[in-house]
């Protein structure tokens, strides 16, 4: 019995040892080199893990819980970053198989879709993910703003105003990256698309004209006009995106992460300083006791309020990464990219409408081509711009809707938006104004009596109320914001589905009529 015992246990020695070397071998192995910075075993190895690896390095050292709550960011910088990435992975493969000639271009997209294997998979993920990182970006701005995470913070050398006017530059390069894309298949779509894209755009004053040539290399829609959209498309445009993406992430950095942090920093504040750890010395004459001179800062990240970033935050943004792909990849198995009849300038579809994120203008145009089409963009890129620096409260940093008289104003901007677009859409459509003053021929008196001028005066009307309510700009901004976004997103909706033949309004329940084709 004693020597069965005695076997036993040398072999279970002998396997425990096979056991251990193998476990030194598997850690210091290439694959565990590899995969260590993704799933560290010590606070040393997550330290070391965002300074030693590439695609890490970006990352803090730790990251407050705050920041890794989905209801607080929702990860929409990191989906519309990865948006960014699959449709510069997927364009790079599609410029393969596309021929940027008006003789070629529509025969060049129809190979893609039937020719090429799994093109018409990869033409799919390629345009959803265009529409999708549009609708990203402007939800990324919506939180943002409705965090109050645009204004600087506690940190030193915090700039996250500025960084809020690289975001805006982002969103407007976003649109002119989708624009660009949305004429290289070259069909009937796309052309009258960009046809009615760029007629808006040669309503500026003095330089409209000058916009439309420059953007077509001419005055009509052809090979200039598609070379130049091309190359905008896969090169000055993406190339600028990808400058100003690494500048707004340097920044975040640099502002000290996410505006939620200023909230730990504050509770931290609220609580009671920790003692000073005590310590012996020894010396010549024997141990000195005494505390250290290590001053304590309760606004730092510590063990309570903060993780590693690995593996905490980098598997979550991971985990985000390959799930927004794999939305991707199933809505392309489902939803198809739409492809028409060859562009033809002869034949003009009824309606001719422009892309989806342009539609509110295109609404706003209809009542006044300057007003729709110059004015009221130019008033919200730059009204958008010049938040941070009208609103200077620096209160409630990194907090949804700031406080309860925040929320109350939200829903009032809302309803305030509903109410006011719903009435001026009304005017337009029951009360035209070319029809109400059919006696007047003077252009100005229809620039300034309009329904797009009424809309801007009830939004100015609600910032001045809810500031003299609030004497706060922060509450003002919310009311007015909230009003801008449930505007642009019924503009939008009134454009695409009730818009029918010769831009006429019909309800969702009424039959388009059927024109003819104008040749």
């Amino acid at each position: 019995m004693v020597s069965w015992w005695l076997t036993f246990r040398k072999k279970s020695l002998v396997i425990t040892d096979w056991w251990y070397d193998m476990r030194s071998e598997l850690k210091h192995s290439p694959w565990r080199q590899l995969l260590w910075p993704w799933k560290p075993e010590s606070s040393r190895e997550a330290g070391s893990a965002v300074v030693q690896n590439f695609l890490l390095h970006w990352f803090p050292n730790r990251v407050s819980l705050k920041s890794l709550s989905f209801p607080y960011s929702m990860y929409l910088g990191t989906i519309t970053l990865t948006l960014f990435l699959v449709l510069t992975v997927t364009g790079i493969f599609l410029m393969f198989f596309y021929t940027p000639s008006v003789e070629r271009a529509y025969w060049s997209i129809k190979d893609i879709e039937f020719a090429v294997s799994f093109g018409w998979f990869l033409r799919r993920v390629h345009r959803l993910a265009a529409h999708m990182m549009v609708a990203m970006v402007f939800l990324h701005m919506f939180r943002v703003f409705y965090t109050n995470a645009y204004k600087d913070g506690t940190t030193v050398g915090s700039k996250r105003s500025y960084n809020w006017v690289i975001g805006i530059v982002l969103l407007v390069l976003t649109l002119l990256l989708s624009f660009t894309g949305y004429l290289l298949p070259w069909d009937q779509l796309a052309f009258w698309a960009i046809t009615v894209g760029t007629n808006i755009a040669s309503n500026v004053p003095l330089i409209g004209e000058e916009i439309r040539r420059f953007l077509l290399g001419g005055t009509i829609i052809g090979q200039n006009a598609l070379i130049r959209f091309y190359v905008l498309h896969v090169a000055f445009l993406p190339l600028a995106m990808f400058g100003l993406i690494a500048w707004h992430m340097w920044r975040i950095r640099k502002d000290g992460g996410l505006a939620v942090i200023e909230q730990v920093r504050e509770e931290t504040k609220k609580q009671p300083p920790q003692l000073p750890r005590k310590t012996k010395t020894y010396s010549v004459l024997g141990i000195a006791k005494g505390v250290t001179a290590q001053v304590i800062d309760p606004t730092v990240l510590n063990d309570e309020n903060s993780v590693p970033s690995s593996p905490n935050l980098t598997m979550r943004v991971l985990n985000v990464v390959l799930l927004t792909v794999l939305v991707l990849t199933v809505l392309a198995l489902f939803v198809h990219a739409p492809l028409e009849a060859p562009a033809n300038p002869e034949v003009t579809p009824n309606p001719a409408k422009a892309p989806w994120y342009f539609l509110g203008l295109q609404e706003l145009v209809g009542y006044s081509a300057f007003i729709g089409g110059v004015l009221i963009p130019f008033l919200v890129v730059v009204g958008l711009a010049m938040i941070p620096f009208i609103d200077r409260e620096q209160t409630h940093l990194g907090i949804w809707f700031t406080n309860s008289t925040g929320k109350r104003w939200t829903w009032i901007g809302l309803l305030w938006g509903f109410v006011t677009t719903v009435v001026c859409v009304a005017i337009g459509v029951m009360f035209p104004m070319r029809e109400v003053f059919a006696g007047i021929e003077s252009q100005l008196f229809f620039e300034l009596v309009n329904p797009a001028n009424l809309l801007i005066l009830s939004f100015l009307g609600l910032y001045y109320v809810s500031f003299i309510k609030t004497r706060s700009h922060r509450m003002a901004g919310i009311a007015l914001f909230s009003a801008f976004v449930i505007s642009f997103i019924l503009l939008t909706y009134i454009g695409t589905a009730l818009r029918g033949p010769n831009w006429m309004f019909y309800w969702p329940w009424e039959t388009w009529p059927i024109h003819p084709i104008s040749f």
